[in-house]
Parts: structure tokens; sequence; C-alpha cells
């Protein structure tokens, strides 16, 4: 970035701006772990910020775990086993670009972990207004579609209070993050490839068996509709990695 574009940002968002500048790199792999970041100086000369607006970037992705700064060591990319893999921000960063095939397959299996059992716990905790919460989203994402941002931000709704009706602070605490990575998944597959098959009834089928207090059902039922996302996914990240055109 400039010092051109530095004035058109406004100065409370620079620091944001770079981090995400540099996020995307880390997480690209364009810049590899063990990298030394450039001092400061060299670094607000090149953005054209103050050193204290590169300082807070830097800061940005130290919390993170992006990157890791220690005195007379400098800064450098840290191995990618510290990184926050669920904060929204990386998440975002990772799917800004192609995603790493390793990253997609761990994001699975976490939802494998996860959601089958959270969809289980909701069977028998669920109150009666979260089973109204789960249905009104649902009715969203039917009419709405995955193609829209309203039509996603009801899907996140329905997994989120499936996640809170587990009752479990522990759990909830996971919920914004894997909500985040549902919804960048499915603007991924849309981005490569229009949708040939509708996942609302598989959502659907797990609603029913929370409703009907079946927590065998309901983990079955959650464990098919992320295989099946898997398998979307999968092919049209292989599309991707081939260079195979989007599908207008």
């Amino acid at each position: 970035m400039s010092d051109r574009i530095a004035p058109r940002i406004g100065v409370e968002r620079l620091p944001v701006t770079i981090a995400k500048e540099l996020g995307r790199s880390i997480v690209s792999g364009q810049m590899a772990p063990g990298t030394l970041l450039g001092g400061e100086v060299e670094a607000s000369r090149h953005y054209g910020v103050s050193r204290t607006v590169y300082r807070e970037a830097v800061r940005i992705l130290g919390a993170k775990g992006l990157v890791d700064a220690r005195p007379r060591f400098g800064t450098r990319i840290s191995d990618p086993s510290k990184w926050e893999l669920l904060d929204t921000d990386v998440l975002s960063w990772i799917f800004s670009d192609t995603p790493d095939p390793a990253l997609i397959a761990g994001i699975f299996e976490l939802r494998r972990i996860i959601e089958p059992a959270a969809a289980a716990l909701a069977a028998t905790r669920r109150t009666f207004t979260q089973l109204g919460m789960m249905e009104t989203a649902l009715g969203s994402m039917e009419a709405l579609t995955l193609a829209t941002e309203a039509g996603r931000a009801a899907d996140a709704r329905f997994h989120s209070t499936m996640i809170d009706a587990c009752g479990n602070p522990f759990l909830s605490s996971l919920s914004e993050g894997i909500c985040a990575a549902v919804s960048l998944a499915t603007i991924f597959r849309l981005q490569q490839a229009a949708a040939t098959r509708d996942p609302v009834p598989d959502h659907w089928r797990v609603f029913r068996a929370i409703a009907a207090s079946d927590a065998d059902a309901a983990r079955e039922a959650m464990l098919a509709l992320i295989d099946n996302t898997l398998m979307d996914t999968t092919m049209v990240s292989a599309r991707s990695s081939r260079g195979v055109a989007p599908a207008e």
C-alpha cells in the first residue's frame, strides 16, 4: 500500500489494512514460517505510514499467532501450528485465495468431531425457543438460498443456535469460528462452480431429529450433512487447483 492510498482509508483503519495484506501473504505461503519481517523503519516507509501504525499491524498479527516478535531477534513468521485458525480474520485470509487442501480437510475434520456430538446434545437439551430459532433460520435459508449473504447468515444462525443449544459454554466459544468456516467454505464453493446439490434438505433432517429429541438420529444426520458438504467442497477445490474456470 502506497502513501497515496493511506489518506483514503483513514488512520484508524490503516493497521487493519496492513495486517490483512501481510496476513494473506502469510497464510498463502508467500511468506514462509521463520521468515524475518522487515524492520519498522523500512516497513513503515514501504507502506507510507508511521512506525506506530505498522507496529499496531504487527501486534494484530501477533495476537492471531501469525508472527512472533522478540526483542533483539526481530519479528518472524510463526509456524502454522501457532496460528489461531478459528479466528474469523485468519479464516477469511485463508479463503481469500484457493485454500490449501490440507486446511480444508482440517476444517471438516474438526466439524466431524464437534458438530455431530453437538447435534446429539442439542436433541436432549434444546429449548422450544431454540427450536423456533433454528426453524426460522432454515426457512430463511431455504427462501434466500446460500447464494445470498442473507441466506448464508441464516445458515450460520442455524449452526450457532444448535451449538448453543448444547448448553456448554466451552462448545459455544467455538461457535463463531465454526460458523465462519462454514460460511467461507460455502462462498468458496459458489465462486468456483454453480451449486449442483441443495444442502437445505440435509439441514432439515438435522432439525427434525433435534425436534424429536432423537440424539442418535441427530448425530447421524449432521454427520451426513458434513460429509456431503465435504464432497462438494473437495470437488470444487480440485477443479480450482486444475485451473478450471468457474461456471458462469
